[in-house]
C-alpha cells in the first residue's frame, strides 16, 4: 500500500455508492434490506478500525472485542440515564480510548504472539467481569420501543463508516501513517532510523479504539434487548480480523469489499445451511486467503492490470 491518495475514479465510485446509501431508505421500503446493510456498515467500521492497528501499526489485537463492549457499556448506561445518544456514544468512545492508553504502554511491551494473546486474555478478562456484574438482559423501555426508528440507526451508521474510511484515507496519505507502516515491517529499524515507535502505536491505537467504542456504542443504540456481555464476545474480535484479511490487510478498501462479502456469505450461509454454515464459512475463508493472501484488494488489482494490458497484435 502507497502514501498515495485515492484514484479519481474510485473516489467518485465512492462518492456514488455513499449517495446511493444514503437514498436507500428513501427508496427501499423493506426493513429487512435495510437492516442488512445496516450491519456491512456497521462492519466496516468495526474492521476498519481494527484495521488501523493491525494493518498499518503491525500490532495484531485479539482483544479488539473489549473496546466495542465498553463503548457499548457506556453508551447504554448513559442513554438509559436520559443522556442523549450522541454524547453518550462519544463519552463511550472516550472511555475505549482511556482503558486502551492505560493497557497499551505495558502492553506494547510484548511483541508478535505474545502482544496479541495479551489482548486476547485482558479482553476474555474483561466479558467475564462484566457477565458476573451485569447478568441480566438490557432491554429498552416500553415507550423507547414505541419509537424506535431503525432508519435513525442506518444514517448513524453509514456516516460512521464514512467517518471510519475517511480517518483511514488521511492516515494512509499522512507522515504518521508511514511511519506506523515502517513500525509494521521492522520496528528496530523503523526506531534506528527516528521513528518514535511507542508514540505511533499508542496513536494507533487511540484512533483504533475510538471508533470501534463508537461502534460499540451504535451497536447499544440498535439493539432493542441483549446481554451486557454480548458485545465483549470474541467474535466482535474475529468479525473485524476475518473481514480485514478477506479484504486485504492494511490497505484502505480492503474492509469495505470484506465487509461486504463477509456480512453475505455470513447470512446466506446461516439461511441456506443452517447446521454447517460455519464449517462452509471457515473452509470458504481459508481458500480465500490461500489463494489471495492480499485479499479482495489484491483480486481487484490484478483484474485491472490485466484489462490494461495492450494486447499483442496478430501476425
Amino acid at each position: 500500500m502507497t502514501g498515495r491518495g485515492p484514484r479519481p475514479i474510485a473516489l467518485g465510485a465512492a462518492l456514488v455508492a455513499v449517495g446511493a446509501l444514503a437514498l436507500a431508505p428513501t427508496l427501499i421500503q423493506r426493513d429487512d434490506v435495510i437492516n442488512f446493510v445496516f450491519v456491512v456498515l456497521l462492519s466496516i467500521t468495526l474492521a476498519q478500525s481494527w484495521n488501523i492497528l493491525g494493518g498499518y501499526a503491525g500490532q495484531v489485537n485479539l482483544g479488539h472485542a473489549a473496546f466495542f463492549g465498553i463503548g457499548a457499556l457506556v453508551t447504554r448506561a448513559l442513554w438509559f440515564g436520559g443522556t442523549n445518544v450522541i454524547p453518550a456514544m462519544l463519552a463511550g468512545a472516550a472511555v475505549a480510548v482511556l482503558f486502551g492508553l492505560v493497557i497499551g504502554v505495558p502492553a506494547f511491551r510484548l511483541r508478535g504472539a505474545y502482544f496479541a494473546i495479551g489482548t486476547l486474555v485482558l479482553a476474555e478478562i474483561l466479558r467475564i467481569t462484566v457477565s458476573n456484574v451485569f447478568p441480566e438482559i438490557s432491554t429498552l423501555p416500553t415507550a423507547t420501543i414505541g419509537h424506535y426508528r431503525l432508519t435513525d440507526r442506518y444514517y448513524m451508521a453509514l456516516a460512521l463508516a464514512v467517518a471510519a474510511t475517511l480517518t483511514v484515507a488521511i492516515l494512509t496519505r499522512a507522515r504518521a501513517g508511514l511511519g506506523m507502516r515502517a513500525v509494521r515491517e521492522d520496528e528496530d529499524a523503523a526506531e534506528a532510523s527516528g521513528v518514535a515507535a511507542l508514540r505511533l502505536k499508542l496513536t494507533a491505537l487511540s484512533l483504533s479504539t475510538a471508533l470501534v467504542g463508537l461502534a460499540g456504542g451504535l451497536f447499544a443504540y440498535y439493539q432493542i434487548s441483549y446481554y451486557p456481555q454480548h458485545p465483549f464476545a470474541p467474535n466482535w474480535t474475529f468479525d473485524a480480523l476475518l473481514i480485514t484479511y478477506i479484504g486485504g490487510v492494511g490497505t484502505l478498501a480492503g474492509p469495505v469489499m470484506g465487509a461486504v462479502l463477509y456480512t453475505f456469505l455470513k447470512e446466506y450461509l446461516a439461511v441456506r445451511w443452517v447446521d454447517f454454515h460455519l464449517l462452509i464459512f471457515g473452509v470458504l475463508f481459508m481458500a480465500i486467503v490461500l489463494t489471495l493472501p492480499g485479499g479482495l484488494v489484491d483480486l481487484a488489482d490484478r483484474a485491472r492490470r490485466g484489462l490494461a494490458r495492450p494486447r499483442r497484435p496478430r501476425d
